[in-house]
């Protein structure tokens, strides 16, 4: 498939180095236009419809930050690159769906490229679709440890787990549960079991998800009306279990 994407970067070297990468090694990728400011890449986006946007960090009269706060509801995936590896975190938490260092790699580019072709085919594939994972409903139970004992729970009635430092909230069709072990515990408890890490924070029960929806890195509505973010380095997975 083809990624209809632009360039936002202030500096023409890095511009040119980027647009020759691309022609020569990512033909999957058809570039719209390139930007030299904040402003400019805003009004790109606003005129084009992106499934890319390669956004250097560091800009005259702003960041790549500024940019994305002024696009609450975007559907394009996002390639940070950057001559600055401590932005890793920030870009994770806007969902950049990969981060690129300068000078650029080649193999790096690819593989981030590629990375955001299988997002959107797989977001392709559902498009207008009821989803319908490929698990069945598996009928099980886990232990839950507490103070006094145990506690015995349906892994069906599990709608999802979510992180709070050390401790799980367990999140039933009738009640939450927290427990003293961590998130990374529990998906290994639950691993047999149709559950998948959509985010850091979140471990979902895949028959429970009625609905998913882009933007930012996507989230996913259960059936019990919860809406979970689903971040950018999960949502290939993710969408995996809905072919």
């Amino acid at each position: 498939m083809k990624l209809k994407a632009i360039i936002v970067e202030d500096e023409a070297n890095s511009r040119e180095i980027l647009r020759e990468y691309l022609a020569k090694y990512c033909q999957e990728v058809e570039l719209l236009g390139e930007a030299a400011s904040i402003q400019e890449g805003l009004e790109l986006i606003a005129k084009e419809s992106l499934d890319l946007v390669f956004l250097d960090v560091e800009m005259p009269f702003g960041n790549a930050f500024d940019l994305l706060e002024k696009v609450p509801d975007r559907t394009f995936e996002t390639i940070f690159v950057t001559a600055y590896d401590h932005y890793a975190l920030d870009a994770l938490n806007s969902h950049a769906a990969y981060y690129l260092m300068k000078p650029i790699n080649i193999d790096e580019l690819i593989k981030g490229v590629q990375h955001v072709v299988t997002i959107k085919q797989r977001e392709n594939a559902l498009e207008g679709k009821l989803l319908h994972s490929n698990f069945a409903k598996v009928e099980g139970k886990i232990t839950i440890p507490q103070q006094d004992g145990f506690k015995v729970l349906e892994v069906t009635d599990i709608y999802y787990c979510k992180a709070d430092d050390n401790y799980t909230e367990i999140h039933l069709k009738e009640r939450k549960i927290l427990v003293s072990k961590t998130l990374k515990r529990f998906e290994e408890l639950l691993q047999d079991f149709p559950f998948v890490r959509i985010h850091k924070s979140y471990l979902v029960n895949l028959n429970e998800i009625a609905q998913y929806k882009k933007g930012k890195g996507g989230s996913v509505l259960l059936n019990n009306g919860k809406e979970l973010s689903v971040s950018a380095t999960r949502k290939a997975d993710l969408l995996s279990y809905f072919q």
